[in-house]
């Protein structure tokens, strides 16, 4: 894809190491130093970029229901912060996490964070080298903890009735932290295939068995990159979180309609007591099968009234009878005037098109923040 001109001006010669669509043609690119933000011509706003360097001493993420907030906080510039569309978030928060590590030089050249999980307030981060824990209200600051693949002496996992806990031992210290069950299986697999990968094991038992047995003086190789490889940016565990309180007041609001009588049935029926025959009836009541009333209400003398409403012309010769319907007329002005009419509603109906696009436009770029 075509990088704008905008864009490439602020790169200063580095490569763009993830890209992420943020809606529209708004996007964010990540880089080995920073994250940039494009936000492309609108209604509001003309092109624009800004860009935010990965050296911050605090991330913190403030979730709403449309736009989820990135703050990150820096020793001489202060707080600075960004927006995007909350659908967005974990697509966002991997990549520039991995870059706020990779700043301040956490991870090493050629290291791959690989997973983001958070859990409420805690944050766990996989890379292919180690193990990166944070508890607290931020995401990331200088309170974290790390635990490196090469001092690992046993992994076990012990299952809970709501959580699993996760035990990593490094240096024969245990270090503890739980996870939700509901979780707790991808976070496994997540983390073994991370050891497996760096002792070339294949199996749980094989890994415990060849970190007990590892003086710890030997260390798996690797190859000397430029840069941190930021991943393939798998989502994280809150990922698309069902939004129940919505869902739910719409549920309830269905289910107490469903459950009430129709005010127009009850009105019917209170008007219309039974046994009882009146000027409200049109075809008033019968009896025997034989009418009664009169459709406007008039008192019965004896007379058919339908009989004046019929147009009959009776043929004696033939004994028949023939109906003469009313003969159209075509009242030119008439027809002149509803064309005119119609020409109008088509105009304004293309109007009315219009006007829409643009307020579907303008909410659009209102959600996007800008």
């Amino acid at each position: 894809m075509t990088v704008p001109g905008i864009v490439q001006s602020t790169l200063e010669g580095e490569e763009i190491a993830t890209r992420v669509a943020l809606g529209g043609d708004d996007e964010l690119f990540i880089t080995p130093s920073k994250t940039i933000i494009y936000r492309a011509d609108g209604l509001l706003s003309d092109e624009s970029v800004d860009s935010f360097p990965h050296d911050a001493d605090r991330l913190t993420l403030s979730e709403g229901r449309r736009k989820t907030r990135f703050t990150l906080e820096y020793p001489l510039e202060g707080t600075r912060e960004f927006t995007i569309p909350s659908k967005r978030t974990d697509d966002v928060l991997h990549p520039v996490l991995a870059g706020v590590l990779n700043g301040n030089g956490i991870t090493e050249p050629g290291e791959t964070v690989l997973q983001t999980f958070r859990f409420s307030e805690l944050t766990v981060i996989l890379t292919s080298h180690r193990l990166v824990k944070h508890i607290g209200e931020a995401v990331w600051d200088g309170d974290f903890e790390q635990y490196a693949y090469e001092a690992v002496t046993n992994l076990s996992f012990e299952p809970g009735s709501v959580a699993t806990q996760i035990v990593l031992e490094t240096d024969g210290r245990q270090q503890r932290f739980k996870t939700p069950n509901d979780r707790a299986g991808e976070v496994r697999e997540r983390l073994e295939r991370a050891l497996f990968a760096y002792y070339d094991v294949d199996s749980l038992e094989e890994l415990n068995a060849t970190v007990a047995e590892d003086d710890g003086d030997a260390e798996p190789a690797e190859e000397p990159h430029s840069s941190v490889d930021f991943g393939v940016g798998v989502d994280p565990l809150d990922a698309n979180p069902p939004e129940l309180d919505s869902d739910g007041a719409i549920a309830d609001d269905q289910a107490d309609a469903s459950q009430s009588p129709p005010a127009e049935s009850a009105a019917v029926q209170a008007d219309t007591p039974n046994g009882r025959s009146g000027s409200s009836d049109p075809l008033g009541d019968t009896k025997n099968g034989t009418r009664t009333g009169s459709p406007t209400g008039a008192s019965d003398v004896g007379e058919d009234p339908f009989e004046s409403n019929t147009l009959e012309a009776v043929d004696e010769s033939q004994g028949s009878t023939e109906s003469s319907p009313p003969t159209p007329q075509t009242d030119p002005e008439l027809l002149e005037r509803i064309e005119a009419l119609e020409e109008t509603v088509s105009k304004q109906t293309e109007q009315i098109a219009a006007q829409q696009e643009t307020i579907e436009q303008l909410i659009e770029e209102l959600r996007r923040g800008r």
